[in-house]
């Protein structure tokens, strides 16, 4: 049990990959914090943690700042230390630029980007009088490269990617790792709560997530990147992986198949894209 008895705050917890951490983490016996907006669903994910270490169901939203740090306190309160901060809540999109509102781009930079950040900064002196901690940002291959009707997304990704980035060599001194999760295409139902033009739910499976990796085999991948220290993980196969080489060795010959893919017919109806 290589995190026996450490602290872990989960936020997005009540799904998909945070639900799987929270799990696995449990499994390691550590101590469990889970955070989302449901607690229905945040109570479920609670009864499947089966370990030696105490469930902590703490409804959240990551969007308010008085919120988490009324949470923060509290949970400091009863554990003394969080240990590990898996900053993993996200919202994407599927819309053009020129369709979507900007209360859209606000909305997903507030829940991608600010949420991890003011997450972060809530625990990060408690870390650093301890001169101990992890923090970890799951983040995605759209922090990565861009593609086309989720530019929103993209944004908030690439801004985790800079934020993080950073703070990992301010903090080096201090004795926290920071780690960067970088799954692609995963098993969730992320693209059904992504946000339309005008904010509305999208309410559609992509099937290259509903064909993609398993939400335990990435958070495995993740529980053993944060024990080993690793500062950042790709966690991604087939199309997405070659995407994240492509954008580094050639941006041209990736803008060239992004463009392809984007106006093929059966790539547009495969997923579900629409405008």
């Amino acid at each position: 049990m290589r995190f026996r008895d450490s602290v872990i705050w989960i936020t997005g917890a009540s799904s998909g990959i945070g639900e799987a951490l929270c799990q696995k983490f449990c499994n390691e016996g550590a101590h469990i914090v889970l955070s989302a907006r449901r607690v229905e669903e945040l109570q479920r994910v609670a009864k499947t943690c089966n370990g030696p270490g105490e469930i902590l169901v703490r409804p959240l939203d990551i969007c308010d700042l008085a919120e988490i740090d009324q949470a923060a306190e509290a949970v400091l309160h009863k554990f003394g230390r969080v240990d590990v901060l898996v900053n993993n809540a996200g919202l994407t999109q599927r819309a053009r630029v020129i369709d979507a509102e900007l209360s859209v781009y606000r909305n997903i930079m507030d829940v991608n980007f600010f949420g991890p950040l003011m997450m972060t900064k809530a625990l990060l002196p408690s870390m650093i009088r301890r001169k101990a901690g992890k923090i970890v940002c799951v983040t995605s291959v759209a922090g990565k490269y861009g593609s086309p009707m989720r530019s929103g997304y993209n944004a908030a990704k690439h801004a985790l990617h800079g934020f993080f980035d950073s703070l990992r060599e301010e903090v080096y001194a201090d004795g926290i790792d920071v780690t960067l999760a970088v799954p692609g295409a995963v098993q969730t139902n992320i693209s059904l709560n992504a946000l339309r033009g005008d904010g509305s739910p999208y309410d559609k499976m992509d099937p290259f997530l509903e064909n993609g990796m398993s939400t335990g085999e990435c958070a495995s991948r993740i529980i053993d990147a944060v024990h080993s220290g690793k500062r950042e993980i790709l966690i991604a196969e087939g199309i997405a992986r070659r995407n994240v080489w492509l954008k580094r060795w050639s941006p041209k010959l990736l803008s060239k198949v992004m463009r392809q893919r984007r106006t093929n017919t059966r790539y547009v109806r495969q997923n579900n894209i629409e405008g």
